[in-house]
């Protein structure tokens, strides 16, 4: 009986994340280990693109958050106005957002953010838009 409860318990579970993950129409999937963005949209795989994350004695937090907010273009103030276009904050100051390093894409380069090609970043941008930054969950994983 003990067994089946538990088992009971984990379906229950299980359940309820795939439930949750598809509630928010649009999952940002950053995989720190492949430096890969896969977004999710309505339960399905619509993209995958090469990211940047932290280098070396920066860190890229792990967890899930909603989208907080957007800007078009921003600048950082911490790193010397650093242009970041199509910039979706997700945790304090880390957001997803554009950059002109794209020969780094690929492998750890960024002060903790999530860099994208920006073509892709402005896809990105619109899809969040289009869902809404409330219906937007990002997952950033080992």
């Amino acid at each position: 009986m003990k067994n089946f409860l538990i088992t009971l318990a984990l379906i229950a579970t299980s359940i309820l994340v795939g439930v949750s993950s598809a509630a928010a129409g649009l999952v940002a999937k950053v995989d720190l280990s492949s430096q890969t963005m896969t977004v999710i949209q309505n339960g399905k795989v619509a993209y995958r693109w090469p990211v940047s994350t932290a280098r070396k004695g920066y860190v890229t937090p792990t967890g899930s958050w909603r989208a907080k907010r957007m800007h078009r273009m921003w600048h950082s103030r911490k790193y010397d106005m650093s242009p970041m276009p199509y910039s979706v904050f997700y945790h304090r100051g880390y957001a997803i957002h554009g950059t002109g390093a794209v020969s780094r894409l690929g492998r750890p380069a960024s002060h903790g953010c999530v860099r994208l090609h920006t073509a892709n970043a402005k896809t990105f941008y619109s899809l969040v838009r289009k869902h809404g930054m409330g219906n937007t969950r990002v997952i950033v994983q080992r």
